[in-house]
């Protein structure tokens, strides 16, 4: 029996199923008299306090396991410790409903998590595995109840869970685990960040796993593919024992690429970089070989706050990641995109019946010209300590772009005004990812400096397929040949202007697609952490001379599966490589 999911963690790994039971019995619930609301109060503070600790032990572990960037993972944890939202929200219910810390906490704890659950950008939406972790840890304080993720295993096993937590991850070296399967999560969630970071194997979104294995059923888990294999028959796992030499063997020649530029095999420079979400991940990304950021989803900084975040605290947001990387990388930051599924309550955006369609990123932005500035003034700010770059979302029209330009300009006067030094050449930019930008790219290449395509929503607005629909997901191909000619279209048009262009969608780190968009020009690849040095070891395998004629191939053919399959078939330095089988 297989159960697909999504490869978190390359490799593969054979074991017995250990499968991760969590007690769901209903949190207590009290009314209290008013004069012991205080004390409620005081007992829930010296709860944090307690849990604060203890983060902080668990980053020490984190360090000596992992690194000095893993055990940053755990300072979003912290900082919604000190969020004094998160806990007044809590104070807030004891005092206002007069309950028991346990209820209010376990009340504060769904709404938030929820809002981050529902959100689409696979990021955004993990975070909510965060604010679970940190409540738990209180509730057990609050419970007086021993952690019942303090745990190891003798032997090789294969760990199983509905999620994993980022304290529960960190202990997966301790534990002996050989890898991991989980119901949910995704790519970017802290536990498959973690399992990279030491090598173990890792599915997620294995959806109806637990329902379907038994404790000490004998697994095989394919992290490359996705797939984890119930009771293998023996030939099976024989054969994953031999891909597990030869997985470690791949690893370790990946590593001759760590501190290489992105060199093709006939001399064309070209960037592997990073997609992050603030510094922690920019710390993750460095460690991978990361030459910069291609795209810095500002949003998060807004997310989960009670009010909108002043400028000096994305100044400092945005600084902190060219200190990081160092002030020649590129640093590609992204403003404000909102609304669809991102909800900001503080915004003011109201519900809408189509909100991918409807008042999101930038078009927001223009009509809330004070936030908006806000954001300028502080990604201006930052520009004077590294190589930042600006790009707007979601543009779909020329005067989109110019509107967006002229409140830049207003920003740049007010620091003028200020005596604040900003680098006044910084290159702007912005993302395709509407078709109308991308038919009208020979335009903007007039004015822009550089594009950068995000194909996740260029493809769902070019095949009229939510992405998130598992019904047309045939549609949701990157490789359907309206969206191949999209493309060609509009590094077509940067060429002839002289402009640069990256991607920063899932198709910048798919394999397949890497050799057709080379051909095609593309200049930056914006990919996941864990994919910066597969990307860069196909590429200095490529010969980009020869890659002209691959480009006129698939710009004549019309279906997206012939289009994948022939790049198969025409790049033999995919299969050579052997990064991803």
């Amino acid at each position: 029996m297989q159960i697909r999911g999504i490869g978190a963690s390359p490799g593969y790994a054979v074991g017995q199923a250990v499968i991760l039971h969590r007690d769901r019995g209903e949190v207590p619930r009290r009314t209290l008299d008013v004069d012991k609301i205080d004390a409620e109060i005081e007992r829930f503070r010296h709860a944090v306090e307690r849990v604060a600790e203890d983060l902080e032990h668990l980053a020490e572990q984190a360090r000596r396991d992992a690194g000095e960037e893993e055990a940053k993972i755990f300072s979003s944890q912290m900082l919604l410790l000190q969020d004094p939202e998160f806990a007044g929200a809590v104070e807030r219910g004891i005092r206002e409903q007069k309950v028991n810390a346990e209820a209010a906490l376990a009340e504060v704890t769904e709404l938030t998590a929820g809002m981050f659950r529902d959100m689409d950008d696979p990021y955004l939406r993990d975070r909510a595995s965060d604010i679970v972790d940190v409540s738990r840890r209180i509730m057990n304080g609050l419970l007086g109840v021993a952690d019942p993720q303090e745990r190891t295993f003798d032997g090789t096993v294969i760990l199983v869970a509905d999620d994993l937590t980022p304290s529960e991850a960190v202990r997966l070296k301790r534990c002996g685990m050989a890898g991991l399967a989980v119901e949910f999560g995704s790519q970017t969630s802290h536990a498959a960040i973690i399992a990279r970071s030491l090598g173990i194997p890792a599915v997620v979104a294995a959806k109806g796993i637990l329902s379907r294995i038994g404790s000490g059923d004998e697994l095989a888990l394919d992290g490359n593919a996705g797939i984890v294999h119930v009771r293998p028959e023996r030939a099976l796992v024989e054969q994953f024992r031999v891909k597990q030499e030869a997985h470690l063997l791949r690893q370790k020649q990946l590593e001759v690429y760590r501190h290489r530029p992105t060199l093709s095999a006939d001399g064309v420079r070209l960037e592997t970089v990073a997609n992050i979400a603030g510094p922690e991940d920019a710390w993750n990304a460095k460690r991978a070989g990361a030459e910069g950021v291609g795209l810095y989803r500002t949003e998060f900084l807004f997310m989960g706050k009670p009010a909108l975040p002043d400028e000096e605290e994305q100044f400092q947001a945005y600084k902190v990641v060219t200190e990081i990387f160092g002030p020649e990388a590129p640093i590609v930051i992204r403003t404000l995109d909102i609304g669809g599924d991102k909800e900001l309550p503080q915004s003011g955006i109201l519900r809408e019946a189509n909100p991918f369609l409807g008042h999101r990123a930038i078009r927001w932005c223009l009509q809330r010209p004070d936030v908006f500035k806000t954001q300028l003034r502080a990604i201006l700010r930052a520009s004077h300590y590294g190589n930042v770059k600006l790009m707007y979302p979601m543009i779909s029209t020329l005067q989109e772009w110019r509107e967006a330009n002229r409140l830049l300009s207003e920003a740049k006067r007010e620091l003028d005004e200020r005596c604040v030094p900003y680098n006044d050449n910084m290159e702007i930019g912005i993302m395709i990812e509407v078709p109308s930008a991308a038919l009208m790219a020979d335009r903007f290449a007039r004015e822009v400096d550089f594009f950068s395509i995000g194909t996740n929503d260029l493809v769902q607005y070019t095949m009229a397929a939510d992405r998130m629909n598992e019904k047309v997901a045939h549609l949701s191909d990157p490789f359907q040949p309206a969206v191949i000619r999209l493309l060609w279209q509009v590094i077509s048009a940067a060429q002839k202007k002289g402009k640069w262009v990256g991607m920063c969608g899932e198709m910048a780190g798919n394999p397949l697609a890497i050799p057709l968009l080379a051909g095609m020009g593309l200049h930056e690849f914006s990919v996941h952490a864990g994919a910066v040095l597969a990307a860069r070891a196909l590429i200095a395998r490529l010969r980009i001379a020869d890659l002209a004629t691959l480009v006129d191939a698939v710009l004549d053919m019309e279906r997206a599966e012939d289009i994948a399959a022939f790049i198969r078939r025409s790049v033999p330095e995919i299969e050579e490589a052997g990064l991803w089988g």
